[in-house]
């Protein structure tokens, strides 16, 4: 016996209600009649403030999407595309569904919401002399997600932080060896920014020179600067002057006033002005660059 399949006339479609439009009233009724599904979810996991697209079927512009018992309202993006922004929830394991303005709903999925990280811009200053001391070693750290409590982590180890406010904390430099340092910024619930490096600089600098108490058989130089150090050595035309008593055969001698000051003791054979090049060389090694004073 042979079947035969015979075409059947598709009933009439049903006269719009007056003030319905027929094309969106049809979708609307479409969408709410398919299952509400979701096929993915990307990303699966994130902090608050992304953006989150679910692909599936059955989407409406009413369709509103719940993390736990937290509410979210969603956009339509295409029939088949929702889109939906993570509020601000705590860290954790929440179940993400879907419910219609019909009462359906899809079946719920893991998502997890992750810490807020935070983030650094800049530090100010960026460099901090080695001597510098009290405000002067002060360092404000710019960035973002910042929360109170956020602890500064320097160098690997955590130390005291002042919150100012979601965009910037701050702290003290701590007294360490020169060179770079990484500072980043850890929040209360673990996450941790990127690290940004700073310079601790003890490089020394002459900055000015002048001339001081004249005594009968010899006056003072005044060598003001940044980074001097106790042990630091003025060399002054080649030759080396050291802090402390004058050195056999040698009458000059020089005088740690503080990091930015040392006092040269010099004893000119006479009044007559000379041209004289003088350096600071600290004990690490590090040297100042040469500066050309006039002086007896």
């Amino acid at each position: 016996m042979t079947w035969s399949a015979v075409a059947q006339p598709l009933p009439p479609l049903p006269t719009p209600r007056e003030g319905v439009p027929a094309a969106g009233g049809a979708a609307r009724g479409e969408a709410r009649s398919a299952p509400l599904t979701v096929l993915s979810i990307i990303p699966a996991q994130g902090e608050p403030g992304i953006t989150v697209t679910l692909n599936g079927n059955g989407f409406t512009d009413r369709t509103v999407a719940f993390l736990g018992a937290t509410e979210v309202r969603t956009t339509l993006v295409a029939d088949k595309v929702l889109t939906l922004v993570i509020p601000d929830l705590q860290p954790g394991l929440y179940a993400l569904y879907l419910r219609r303005e019909d009462g359906t709903t899809s079946r719920p999925y893991n998502f997890s919401v992750q810490p807020v990280r935070p983030e650094i811009s800049s530090l100010s200053p960026e460099k901090i002399d080695a001597c510098a001391a009290g405000r002067e070693r002060e360092v404000t750290v710019n960035g973002l997600n910042f929360q109170r409590g956020a602890q500064i982590v320097f160098d690997g180890g955590g130390i005291g932080t002042r919150f100012v406010s979601p965009e910037a904390v701050a702290f003290v430099t701590p007294q360490l060896p020169s060179g770079l340092h990484q500072v980043m910024v850890r929040n209360p619930s673990g996450a941790a920014s990127d690290p940004l490096a700073l310079i601790i600089d003890s490089k020394p600098e002459i900055s000015n020179v002048a001339i001081g108490s004249d005594y009968v058989s010899y006056y003072e130089l005044i060598v003001s600067g940044r980074n001097f150090q106790q042990g630091s050595t003025l060399v002054v035309d080649g030759v080396r002057i050291h802090t402390g008593e004058p050195r056999a055969g040698n009458r000059e001698s020089l005088i740690y006033a503080g990091c930015s000051q040392i006092i040269y003791q010099r004893h000119p054979y006479d009044a007559t002005p000379k041209d004289l090049r003088l350096q600071v060389v600290n004990p690490n090694g590090e040297e100042s660059g040469v500066v050309s004073v006039t002086a007896p």
